[in-house]
């Protein structure tokens, strides 16, 4: 059974995930990941940070201490978010990295990321190698060969520092709101929003072990769109728990999701001539408006799986700049190995100042097609690529709405149900269309 999710190792606290497990991951991990590569010095080079859940304290040190028993010399970078992590992974000349947080889940749970030198997400052959080694037998170093911890100081403004250099104007007299949902960013998001020039007015910045993602940040976005309005500012933005996602919201408090903000910095690349092949990595799931936006911009759209890492390998394998979801994912290869909230912050007040446009007007390139995602429950997921009748239902459906819609019908990858997607014209034709969908699911992979 793979105990490796579509993002590292999650579950709850204490409870799927153990301090034995964090210790036999951190073990496994650096078994597996210093054997494929050289390292230059004594030992090998471990990073690891976290998020701000009070589960992360306990983890973090089993997860160290597997490390360490392991040979590995370990830096602690404290409370820091994912692509900070990963940031400081690359320029230390880390061989291993690694970030405990569940980003945008509720607090019990907590997770375990890995990454490889050069602060990049494994790959899954990587992940299954670490499962396989687990339990198994191995070589303990002992006497002056165990790993050596330290703490690594100056962590948050290293990476604030880094996060400025990429801005090219100075945000001087933009008013904005962070939403730092009491999460990783809590600390470096004002400052690194500051010290570009920005006037902030945090919220939900407060960690105390237990409230983070507590209805705030990018899946609870109602507090930020409030504060916008009522502090007149310029624009807001919501991260997730561990800062690796962002959503933004108007001055009129209004939502510019994951699709509206790869289109404006599409354009912004494609105008500073870094938008490589002039294409766009996006996921399946993106909106329709959104394709049809960049291809009358000039710009191809490549569509990968769902899920940010399947987004990071199409865009390392053909050398593209810009990729990301709809969920506010962002991926900017020139600065970043991962998606990076606070990134995405500062390249949209980038694009704010150099072209002196609201973001509510930057955001209007993208017509949203109404969508509709309907999951369907307690039927068998293995059968909806191959069931005959229900193939031929998707094709009538898809023949429907010809070039003014969508149809996507994919099973879940990790509960028995299957998504169906519909984007038309109209609302009413998107749930039409996905409810008779749904009731061939039903009827066709009942269990």
């Amino acid at each position: 059974m793979r105990i490796f999710g579509t993002d590292g190792v999650r579950g709850l606290a204490n409870g799927q995930l153990t301090a034995e497990l964090a210790l036999g991951l951190g073990v496994a991990a650096a078994r597996v990941l210093v054997d494929h590569g050289e390292y230059d010095r004594d030992r090998p080079l471990a990073v690891v940070g976290r998020d701000t859940r009070i589960s992360g304290q306990f983890l973090e040190h089993a997860v160290v201490a597997g490390l360490s028993s392991a040979g590995v010399d370990v830096l602690r970078l404290r409370v820091l978010p994912t692509p900070g992590v990963a940031y400081l992974a690359d320029v230390l000349g880390a061989d291993v990295g690694v970030v405990i947080s569940a980003s945008h889940n509720a607090m019990p749970d907590n997770g375990i990321k890995f990454l490889a030198r050069g602060g990049v997400k494994l790959d899954d052959a990587l992940e299954r190698e670490i499962e396989d080694v687990l339990h198994s037998d191995w070589h303990r170093p002992t006497g002056g060969d165990v790993g050596r911890v330290s703490p690594h100081v100056g962590t948050v403004e290293r990476y604030a520092a880094h996060l400025v250099a990429t801005v090219d104007s100075p945000l001087d007299g933009l008013r904005v709101v962070l939403d730092c949902a009491n999460g990783a960013a809590s600390e470096v998001g004002p400052l690194a929003l500051r010290q570009a020039g920005a006037e902030v007015i945090a919220i939900n910045a407060s960690p105390d072990g237990l409230n983070i993602n507590d209805n705030c940040g990018s899946t609870h976005l109602e507090p930020l769109r409030k504060a916008v309005v009522e502090h007149g500012a310029a624009a807001g933005f919501a991260l997730d728990g561990d800062a690796d996602r962002c959503l933004a919201v108007d001055r009129n408090g209004e939502v510019v999701d994951g699709d509206q903000i790869m289109a404006i910095l599409a354009l912004a690349l494609r105008d500073k001539g870094t938008l490589r092949h002039d294409t766009v990595v996006a996921t399946v799931m993106s909106n329709l408006g959104f394709v049809i936006a960049m291809r009358e911009a000039g710009i191809t759209v490549k569509q990968t799986a769902v899920g940010d890492r399947y987004v990071l390998e199409e865009m390392k394998r053909a050398g593209h700049t810009l990729g990301g979801e709809q969920s506010g994912h962002v991926i900017m290869s020139r600065h970043a190995t991962t998606g990076d909230g606070l990134l995405t912050a500062l390249q949209l007040l980038d694009r704010m100042v150099a072209t002196d446009q609201p973001l509510h007007q930057l955001a209007s390139v993208v017509t949203r097609l109404p969508q509709v995602l309907v999951n369907v429950p307690g039927v068998d997921r293995s059968r909806a690529d191959t069931d005959p009748e229900l193939a031929a239902a998707v094709v009538a459906a898809a023949h429907r709405l010809g070039d003014t819609g969508r149809v996507l019908l994919r099973p879940s990858g990790t509960e028995p149900l299957v998504r169906v997607m519909v984007e038309a014209p109209t609302s009413e034709e998107a749930r039409s269309v996905a409810d008779g969908l749904a009731d061939v699911v039903r009827r066709r992979l009942a269990l």
